[in-house]
């Protein structure tokens, strides 16, 4: 188990931007694959971007694509994910998560992660 704290949630604009971190506590974070995850009121969590062990392995939902990019820094056990071009559809709690190393295909699988951090609230204002 992976212990996660997301940060870097807010208040913002639409059309603006936002940059979500995860910190992730042990040893084994480069051995993870690692997701970003979204709960809208009254909607179920959905996959947002995904990245595996290594930079090239990126996966994103069609709704955020070219907006959103994830990226991870070993040395820092952090995950990243910078939100540009902010929509008020974007409002939900945003959740990190960690994983077994897993294909590319699968990194957008909810089932797939084992841990979660406590979430962040993302508010984009129309």
């Amino acid at each position: 188990q992976v212990q996660l704290v997301e940060s870097g949630g807010g208040l913002v604009q639409a059309g603006g931007s936002l940059r979500l971190s995860c910190a992730a506590s042990g040893r084994t974070f480069r051995l993870n694959s690692m997701g970003w995850f979204r709960q809208a009121p009254g909607k179920e969590r959905e996959s947002v971007a995904a990245i595996g062990l290594t930079a090239g392995s990126t996966s994103y939902a069609d709704s955020v694509k070219g907006r959103f990019t994830i990226s991870r820094d070993n040395a820092k056990n952090t995950v990243y994910q910078q939100m540009n071009s902010l929509k008020p559809e974007d409002t939900a709690i945003y959740y990190c998560a960690a994983g077994p190393p897993m294909p590319t295909a699968q990194l957008m699988g909810v089932r797939g992660y084992h841990s979660w951090g406590q979430g962040t609230q993302v508010t984009v204002s129309s």
